[in-house]
């Protein structure tokens, strides 16, 4: 079910999710988010060779794909040697979407091992000052 909201990322757990994407084919992960100031964070690993991947946010799904703002350029990961770790602030509502780019590869399916979190910022109230 795509997209996701903060609810499911939430529930995820510890467990890890795994992709399957085709040779010269992407996979996106969109995160719908409704509330300023939580961290998305994701651990990735791809089996076998590299794999590319780029953050982009949308304001809602009807903003066009070319008026969408690049968050993390699309990056060539060597994820298949070590774990990659990331974040990203959300500043503002809208779709968050996780790109996971195999279209360099002309014949090599790639599978990726992802597990998502978000944080809500922790506010100091100063409640427990004496």
């Amino acid at each position: 079910k795509l997209p996701l909201t903060v609810e499911e990322i939430m529930n995820f757990g510890e467990s890890n999710r795994e992709l399957f994407i085709k040779s010269s084919t992407y996979s996106i992960i969109p995160i719908t988010v409704t509330e300023m100031g939580l961290t998305i964070s994701w651990i990735f690993s791809s089996d076998p060779k590299s794999i590319s991947f780029s953050v982009v946010y949308q304001e809602s799904e009807d903003t066009p794909l070319d008026q969408c703002k690049v968050l993390i350029p699309m990056t060539r990961c060597n994820s298949h040697k070590e774990t990659i770790r990331g974040q990203v602030k959300v500043r503002n509502a809208g779709i968050y979407t996780l790109i996971f780019d195999n279209t360099f590869s002309r014949f090599i399916s790639k599978r990726v091992f992802y597990h998502l979190a978000v944080e809500r910022p922790v506010i100091y109230d100063g409640s427990d000052f004496p």
